[in-house]
C-alpha cells in the first residue's frame, strides 16, 4: 500500500514537501500528528487526522501521536478569529489523558510490533525549558520576518483581535516539538490539516538551521459539507468521540443523516473500505438513492470504529423503535442515562409511583398525571380513534388501567400520539 497514493484516490491530500514520497518508498518511516487537549474528547473534525494515523500504520510506517500537554496551555492561533481561553495545568493533565484513551482504540500501539504507534506529550519536554534557554536556543533560528510572513499569523494581524505574544510563541514551539521528535525518535514526517502548512514548515526549517537536517510534510484537506457548513457541527454543537458527550445513537444518526454526495466524499475518508467496494457500493446507491446505502454503510462502519458492535447495534434498535416498528425490549438493557438520551428532546413528565401500584386510568394517566393531552375529553377522543399507544401497544379501552407492572426498567412508561409524538413518563 503507497500512503501518498492511499490518501490522493481517498480525497485527502492536501501538500506534500518534495522528496516526501521519496522517503516513504525507502524505508519504515516515522511520522506524528499532534492534538491538542484543550477539551476532554476529541470530536468528528480530528477524526481526518486520526485516519491520516491509521492508513500511515497500515502502509507500514510508524505513526506518532503527539498530545500537546505543552502546546495546549497556548492554544495554536492557525485561522483563529480570537484566542482561546488558557487553561490550567490540571484540567490539561485530565484532558491528555482523556485523549490517550481514545486514540488508543484507532490506532495499535502494540510495542513489539516495529510500526507500533508511540504516544507523546510534548510537555516532557518542555516542563524543565527555561524561558531564557527557550528563546536563546530556538528562537533566535527563526526570525520575526519569516513567522511573519505565514497566511495563518497574517490573518489575525489584520483580524479585529490581534495576536497575542503567547499565541506569535505557538510557532516556535511547534517547531521545536518537530526537531525533538526528529532528534530523539527519528520521526522525519510531520503530517496536519491544510490549515498546519505554515507550522510544519517551521519544524523542518528548524531541524534545517540547527542540524542541516532533513524533514518532510504533508498536510490532509479540510473537510467541509457540500452545502458550505461547517463539518463536524449540529444545531446541538459539536459531534464528540466520547459516548458521554455524544451518544452513539446520536453519533450513528448525524453520519445517517448525511447529504448523498458529503456521504460519498465521506466514506472513503472516513472508512478503511477498498476502491473498489465504495465503488460498488456507490453504484447500488445510485440505483435506489432513497434506501441510503451509501449513508448506511459510513454510519455503520465509523460507529463501530469510535464505540464498539453492540453500541452500533444499540444504534440500530433505537432508530427501529423511534421511526419504524421495532421493540422497545432493548431499553430493558440501558441505564438511565441512556433511556433519557434515546428520548432526548421527547416531552417529559413525572409520574407518582404510588399512584401506579395503586393503579390509574390511561385517560387520567394521559391528561391529569401527564399532560400529553390538554383535557380527559381529548384524550378519550384520540384513544377512541386509535391515535394512543402504551409501550408500543395500541390502547382501544378507556378504562385500560395501567400499573407499575407497565414499567420499562421498572421506571418508565413510553407514551405515543400518533406514530412519531413520544412522551416518556418517569415513575417517581
Amino acid at each position: 500500500m503507497n500512503f501518498v497514493e492511499e490518501l490522493g484516490w481517498r480525497g485527502m491530500l492536501q501538500d506534500i514537501m518534495p522528496g516526501t514520497e521519496e522517503q516513504l518508498s525507502k524505508e519504515m518511516t516515522s511520522g506524528y500528528i499532534g492534538f491538542d487537549p484543550t477539551g476532554d474528547s476529541l470530536h468528528v473534525g480530528h477524526l481526518t487526522q486520526i485516519m491520516t494515523l491509521i492508513h500511515f500504520q497500515r502502509a507500514g510506517h510508524k505513526p506518532v501521536a503527539l498530545v500537546g500537554g505543552a502546546t495546549g496551555m497556548i492554544g495554536d492561533p492557525s485561522f483563529k478569529s480570537a484566542e482561546r481561553n488558557l487553561l490550567d495545568e490540571e484540567t490539561l493533565r485530565y484532558n491528555v489523558s482523556c485523549l490517550e484513551k481514545q486514540l488508543r482504540k484507532f490506532i495499535d500501539f502494540d510495542a513489539t510490533e516495529k510500526n507500533g504507534a508511540i504516544l507523546v506529550n510534548n510537555y516532557d519536554w518542555f516542563k524543565d525549558f527555561k524561558f531564557l534557554d527557550f528563546i536563546r536556543d530556538v528562537g533566535k533560528l527563526i526570525t520575526v520576518n519569516y513567522m511573519m510572513a505565514k497566511d495563518s499569523v497574517k490573518k489575525r494581524l489584520e483580524g479585529e483581535n490581534g495576536l497575542s505574544f503567547t499565541e506569535f510563541s505557538y510557532q516556535l514551539i511547534q517547531g521545536y516539538d518537530f526537531y525533538y521528535l526528529w532528534k530523539h525518535k527519528g520521526c522525519k514526517i510531520q503530517m496536519g490539516g491544510s490549515d498546519q502548512w505554515g507550522n510544519i514548515v517551521t519544524g523542518t526549517e528548524f531541524i534545517r538551521r540547527q542540524e542541516g537536517g532533513t524533514a518532510y510534510g504533508i498536510t490532509t484537506q479540510l473537510i467541509k459539507k457540500t452545502d458550505g457548513t461547517k463539518f463536524g457541527k449540529t444545531e446541538s454543537g459539536a459531534v464528540w468521540l466520547d459516548p458521554k458527550k455524544t451518544s452513539p445513537y446520536k453519533y450513528y444518526q448525524f453520519w445517517l443523516n448525511t447529504s448523498d454526495e458529503d456521504a460519498k466524499n465521506w466514506i472513503k475518508i472516513f472508512t478503511l473500505k477498498p476502491k473498489e467496494e465504495i465503488d460498488t457500493i456507490i453504484t447500488e446507491h445510485n440505483l435506489a438513492p432513497h434506501l441510503r446505502i451509501v449513508q448506511k454503510s459510513l454510519a455503520q462502519d465509523i460507529t463501530i470504529r469510535t464505540h464498539s458492535e453492540s453500541a452500533f447495534q444499540t444504534a440500530i434498535k433505537t432508530s427501529d423503535f423511534l421511526f419504524g416498528g421495532g421493540s422497545l425490549e432493548f431499553l430493558n438493557d440501558l441505564d438511565d442515562a441512556e433511556v433519557l438520551d434515546v428520548f432526548d428532546g421527547v416531552p417529559q413528565f413525572v409520574v407518582k409511583k404510588d399512584a401506579l401500584r395503586e393503579g390509574i386510568n390511561v385517560v387520567d394517566l394521559l391528561s391529569i398525571h401527564a399532560a400529553v393531552f390538554p383535557s380527559k375529553g381529548e384524550s378519550r377522543k384520540m384513544i377512541q380513534g386509535g391515535g394512543v399507544s402504551i409501550n408500543k401497544l395500541k390502547v382501544n379501552n378507556l378504562e385500560h388501567i395501567l400499573t407499575s407492572q407497565d414499567l420499562v426498567n421498572n421506571k418508565y412508561i413510553i407514551a405515543q400520539k400518533g406514530k412519531k409524538n413520544y412522551f416518556l413518563l418517569i415513575a417517581q
